[in-house]
């Protein structure tokens, strides 16, 4: 059956000497496509160009119940990047994102308002001014689409990762404590744009990172710690 879906790639990975097989999350969940003689062909409307990370495709695939990999009839960029591509604060964010992504996206179901959450984080990462706190608000909100996001009660002296919620009393191992938690409290809800409000210096920054990941880890059965954390560092930290 013959879908046409948007789709974002979250990874490429050639395959022998002229395929290439491409990870996407559609609009129609997880996908994973077939590319034959990518590398070989001149011709056709299809380049390796096209399943760079984060790339938005309108993808038109044959799909049959019960296969993993769905063959490629037809696909176009649908937003073209400039600054993402050019700018390396924005390339290192976008790896990032969709090392985070790939790990955390496994549902093979329709999923709207994710998909939707993803087009607005991705428009903001090429267009926006203020990165700074771009992947701690990125992380915070995928946790509400994942089914994990904080419970919020104020003036609590701890958030606990493994239950998922503010609170005075420790309640595992895994727990924030001190400006950090004062900090993700400011977070929780805050939209890209208002990226600038708070204020992180860069070792509060990277702390609450890590905890934020581990969070994920926590939750997410398989997570792996991204690859890409430490260019992040190199650039960004």
């Amino acid at each position: 059956m013959l879908v046409t879906t948007k789709a974002i790639v979250l990874s490429s990975i050639k395959y022998a000497e002229a395929d290439l097989i491409v990870h996407c999350y559609s609009e129609i969940g997880v996908k994973s496509y077939f590319i034959k003689g990518l590398y070989k062909s001149k011709k056709g409307t299809l380049h390796p160009s096209m399943f760079q990370v984060l790339t938005q495709l309108e993808i038109t695939a044959n799909y049959k119940p019960g296969r993993n990999l769905h063959f490629i009839r037809e696909a176009k960029i649908i937003h073209a990047y400039t600054r993402l591509n050019t700018e390396i604060t924005r390339q290192s964010l976008a790896i990032f994102t969709a090392e985070i992504l790939f790990h955390s996206l496994k549902e093979e179901e329709e999923n709207k308002p994710l998909y939707n959450f993803l087009e607005t984080a991705l428009s903001y990462l090429e267009n926006g001014e203020h990165l700074a706190n771009f992947h701690l608000i990125f992380l915070i909100q995928l946790s509400k689409y994942l089914g994990f996001y904080p419970k919020i009660f104020k003036n609590q002296q701890y958030f606990d990762l493994t239950e998922g919620i503010f609170t005075n009393k420790i309640l595992s191992n895994h727990y924030i404590s001190g400006i950090e938690v004062k900090l993700l409290e400011q977070l929780i809800g805050m939209d890209f744009d208002a990226d600038n409000v708070v204020i992180i210096n860069k070792k509060i920054r990277l702390s609450l990172l890590e905890n934020l990941l581990l969070y994920f880890k926590i939750h997410l059965t398989g997570f792996q710690h991204p690859k890409s954390l430490e260019v992040l560092k190199a650039v960004y930290h």
